[in-house]
């Protein structure tokens, strides 16, 4: 499955490179992605099992072979941010306008390409699906007092698939940063599953893991990261009020902006 494995990692990335809906023609056309830093999981990872514990997902999450039967890979991308999209929002303080169209405009963009996979696989006679995509999709609030968690996790996907670890602003951090966004298709063809070069869910932050850094702690306007844990509440907080500010687009990811595992892993 090597082949395939190559031919999908290069019909992803040339379509990340050549279409024209990975721009914003509001921004006089500034590029949104780079190119994608590409992952696969076994559908039956057994980590997929772990999320379902009532202190991650829960039972509402959706394993794999429930969004497909016949689920054999998980394939999981990243795309991160170009380096104008990251300028822009290096001022503390709000979001910049550049930004909030990039994370909206780009959710778009990423929908896009999961719909281009779901069509390659099909393409080689296997099946696939979207889970974000997917009508059985959704997010709710678990318990009163609690944020929103949905029924499959892009992020946590990307773990499984080896592309990165968490940080302490719960941003996962990629060999390529953590400033971008992901997506993620499930497909009946088995491909190998990319090596995890980690072993714990946050080797790659500093702070987390030798407690020497902690930049983002500082960058986040809504002071939501304190005591080493980060307010996923007073954080969504802040990004409605946005809402309001910059409607129908919204964002902040300050923390994700000027600091060292904003384009690659910090050095521990």
């Amino acid at each position: 499955m090597q082949a395939v494995e190559k031919t999908i990692r290069e019909k992803l990335t040339e379509f990340v490179e050549t279409d024209h809906r990975n721009a914003m023609p509001a921004h006089n056309g500034m590029r949104i992605y780079d190119s994608p830093l590409i992952g696969f999981a076994a559908a039956d990872d057994s980590m997929f099992e772990t999320l379902t514990a009532p202190e991650i997902f829960g039972t509402q999450l959706i394993r794999p072979g429930e969004w497909l039967s016949g689920a054999k890979t998980v394939i999981s991308f990243f795309l991160p941010f170009t380096q104008e999209v990251r300028a822009s929002n290096r001022v503390k303080g709000l979001p910049s306008e550049e930004w909030v169209s990039a994370r909206i405009d780009g959710e778009a963009f990423i929908r896009v390409i999961q719909t281009y996979l779901v069509e390659c696989f099909k393409t080689l006679d296997a099946g696939a699906v979207a889970p974000s995509l997917d009508s059985r999709f959704s997010t709710q609030v678990p318990r009163p007092g609690e944020v929103k968690i949905s029924n499959w996790s892009e992020r946590h996907t990307a773990h499984i698939a080896g592309l990165g670890t968490f940080g302490l602003h719960r941003a996962l951090i990629t060999e390529k940063g953590s400033a971008g966004r992901f997506g993620s298709v499930v497909t009946t063809l088995a491909i190998s599953p990319t090596e995890r070069k980690y072993s714990g869910p946050f080797d790659y932050c500093p702070y987390l893991t030798k407690g020497k850094c902690g930049a983002c702690i500082s960058r986040c306007p809504a002071e939501a990261i304190v005591d080493g844990k980060k307010d996923n509440l007073r954080c969504s907080a802040y990004v409605d009020m946005t809402k309001e500010m910059f409607k129908p687009r919204y964002g902040c990811a300050k923390c994700n902006i000027a600091v060292p595992c904003e384009t690659g892993i910090p050095k521990i």
